[in-house]
């Protein structure tokens, strides 16, 4: 346990440095970043880099494919951190960098080719156990179900009930209304019902 801890931490402090590369990378190239933006970025990679790599996961076929994409949102985000004019929206922003990033990678069909996977694997080894997806038979079919989903569904449900987002937050993650949220996840939940319905 404590050469997993160390290892996450080696990792955070990697991306961390790159982060703030993107960022000097951009201040050299004549965009205006201010030390509240840099430090409001290096925030929310402490307070929110461990949740996107969650919210990734869900939508990627394991944890490095989904740090890497972390990674890649925090550098988009770094980089335009002049653009940053309301800090109370920028984590909505950052997950809807992740799930586009996420997508991108589904559609290109990058499923862990670099990883090289074992057959039958579903989680990471070196993962810690609280970041488990799949505990057994039943959580497999209640996330296949969620992933077979459409795509609108599929996003507010796993925002909601995975990652535990308000209708609000949700909302501005997806760029949708609130009562547009309330539709899809009533939708969704119905939808999950009728899948997972175990006959009687």
């Amino acid at each position: 346990v404590a050469r997993m801890g160390a290892k996450l931490v080696s990792q955070m402090m990697s991306t961390l440095a790159i982060v703030m590369s993107a960022i000097g990378q951009a201040r050299a190239a004549g965009v205006p970043i201010t030390s509240e933006a840099e430090s409001l970025v290096i925030r929310l990679f402490q307070l929110e880099g461990r949740n996107l790599v969650r919210l990734a996961r869900l939508f990627v076929d394991d944890r490095e494919a989904a740090e890497d994409l972390v990674q890649e949102a925090f550098i988009r985000l770094a980089r335009n951190a002049a653009r940053i004019n309301d800090p109370a929206r920028t984590p909505a922003y950052l997950r809807s960098i992740v799930l586009n990033l996420a997508r991108d990678h589904n559609r290109r069909g990058l499923v862990s080719l670099r990883h090289g996977l074992p057959r039958g694997r579903e989680i990471d080894v070196g993962q810690s156990i609280d970041d488990e997806l799949v505990r057994d038979e039943s959580q497999r079919a209640v996330l296949d179900a969620v992933q077979s989903l459409p795509r609108r569904q599929r996003d507010c449900v796993t925002l909601r009930y995975y990652v535990e987002l308000g209708i609000t937050e949700i909302a501005a993650t997806l760029g949708v209304s609130e009562n547009s949220v309330k539709t899809h996840l009533q939708r969704g939940l119905a939808n999950l019902e009728r899948v997972l319905a175990v006959p009687s």
